[in-house]
């Protein structure tokens, strides 16, 4: 199995496949809007558009799981992302992350990059996946690592 044989739900309910992605390099990221981390939302923007262009995606992925603190249903999440931070990268439904309930693609990302002392678990909002061109997970950084620490290895693969 690989990273395109996902599939997943946007905000508005439209079955995406990973696929579509395919030769594109992806940040995925599990986001909440009710986080100290939540800022991030502002960075992460910063560098969709600046590397849009060069084939760069960013994935959001809402989460409940961490605290609480993404509470709302998809037409909040949405219109708090458009309006406080003017997110214009996709953002799918809210999942969970962990557990017997955890998204396919979570599943698969945690096995192929595992955290801290080889755990696979997500320990909070904003933990990130960098996949390269050929759908390989090239790194996974914890939620103190910012957008703007990214940038290099997100312009190395571009």
């Amino acid at each position: 199995m690989s990273l395109y044989d996902h599939e997943a739900q946007t905000l508005d309910g439209k079955a995406v496949s990973l696929a579509d992605y395919r030769g594109k390099v992806l940040l995925i990221v599990n986001t909440a809007s009710k986080c100290g981390f939540t800022p991030q939302f502002t960075g992460l923007e910063a560098l969709y558009r600046k590397y849009k262009d060069r084939g760069l995606e960013i994935l959001g992925f809402p989460c409940n799981q961490f605290g609480a603190q993404e509470p709302g249903n998809a037409e909040e999440i949405a219109s708090f992302c458009s309006l406080t931070y003017d997110v214009t990268f996709p953002m799918f439904g809210k999942i969970e992350v962990n557990g017997p309930k955890a998204h396919p693609l979570y599943t698969y990302l945690k096995a192929q990059k595992k955290g801290l002392l080889g755990s696979e678990g997500i320990k909070w909002n904003f933990t990130k996946f960098l996949i390269d061109r050929n759908g390989a997970v090239v790194e996974r950084y914890a939620p103190t690592t910012t957008p703007e620490q990214l940038d290099a290895a997100v312009a190395a693969l571009l």
